[in-house]
């Protein structure tokens, strides 16, 4: 388990953050800028030292302030990548690997495994000059993983690229989750690459943890969260089951049963998470005949929820999700939607924003 509890003050800014996540896959820190989220991740690596609580890594306390216990930096145990690479320029690619590196004792990837995860071969006799930018991140990332490190930080990576460099770079981040025995904690803003790389979610908003827990739950509820932008979209995790050549689709696999998706390129079995937005939900009291909505679900209305003055959304139970669908007052009214009626709901396979998780 990773405990952090910690309050700190910066100028006029003040953090008071308290979460607990598994001590295995990727936890991330999302958040806007300025929530603080490099706050938190400063105060593990011991880059910035809290006013007051604790933090501890695999039960290894790294500070308690009322115990008077501050792990210097360089004995926590930790790798820690930025968002720019900051490698040696004039260091080749295997001496910037090599730069730091630990006797593993047991634990963590060699040279030969990091150097296979990353796919740095080509590139160990170059320099960081002659490099792209998703080569510097990777070739940064193999140094952390080399110094052995008990848990890997990673502050937005990702930022300094562009989409295609991004692109190429979040397969390799992915693998990252088969090194099972060293935990990762990722921040970023960016949506997609929570929904593609993390297992764990802690949402971080002006300087406080809002919502802590498995990423397709806490990105459904974060609409609770002032001072973030969304438009309640909510998160399935699905697994794809085939393809539909002839028309372009693909049937994913969910609790709530078969759910069609305009085609992707994934394999059979490839775990992808779904956000399906409010309005591209609609409610029919009849059943699925007749209709041009491929995804047609029975569903329970478990409540209403006020979406502006002319419109409400629906909350639905499907399979072990809730929906939400948003509707004029109106049709609610001429429908007389209540608690508990049975409906059905129909999604548009055109609406919905399909993630491919990265299985590494």
């Amino acid at each position: 388990m990773i405990t952090v509890d910690i309050g700190v003050r910066l100028g006029s800014f003040t953090l008071d953050a308290g979460f607990e996540t598994p001590s295995n896959g990727v936890t991330a820190l999302f958040g806007r800028s300025g929530s603080g989220k490099t706050t938190i991740v400063k105060s593990i690596a011991g880059l910035v030292r809290p006013d007051r609580g604790r933090i501890a890594v695999h039960e290894r306390v790294l500070f308690d302030r009322d115990a008077g216990v501050n792990v210097p930096t360089a004995r926590r145990n930790l790798g820690y990548v930025f968002q720019e690479g900051r490698l040696f320029p004039h260091m080749s690619v295997r001496r910037n690997l090599l730069y730091g590196r630990r006797d593993r004792g047991g634990h963590g990837p060699g040279l030969e495994e990091t150097v296979t995860l990353l796919g740095l071969a080509d590139l160990l006799d170059r320099l960081p000059s002659s490099l792209s930018g998703g080569e510097r991140q990777r070739v940064a990332i193999g140094r952390a993983l080399l110094a052995a490190p008990r848990l890997l930080l990673m502050d937005e990576p990702l930022a300094s690229l562009d989409t295609e460099r991004r692109a190429e770079i979040l397969p390799y981040l992915a693998g990252l989750r088969r090194l099972r025995d060293i935990p990762i904690i990722y921040v970023s803003h960016q949506l997609d690459e929570i929904l593609s790389l993390a297992d764990w979610l802690v949402l971080v908003s002006d300087g406080r943890v809002a919502a802590n827990g498995p990423v397709e739950q806490v990105a459904s509820e974060w609409r609770l969260t002032p001072g973030l932008d969304r438009d309640e979209t909510v998160v399935l995790a699905c697994r794809v089951r085939d393809h539909d050549p002839e028309f372009h689709l693909t049937r994913l696999a969910w609790t709530g049963g078969d759910l069609w998706v305009a085609g992707i390129d994934a394999e059979p079995g490839r775990e992808v998470r779904l956000g399906i937005r409010p309005r591209d939900i609609t409610i029919s009291l009849l059943g699925p005949e007749q209709t041009s909505a491929l995804n047609v679900f029975p569903a329970r209305i478990t409540g209403f929820e006020p979406a502006g003055r002319a419109e409400t959304d629906v909350l639905l139970s499907a399979g072990a999700a809730i929906l939400r669908a948003r509707v004029t007052r109106r049709s609610a009214s001429a429908l007389g939607l209540a608690a508990d009626m049975q409906v059905h709901a129909l999604i548009k396979a055109s609406g919905i924003d399909v993630t491919v998780r990265h299985s590494g």
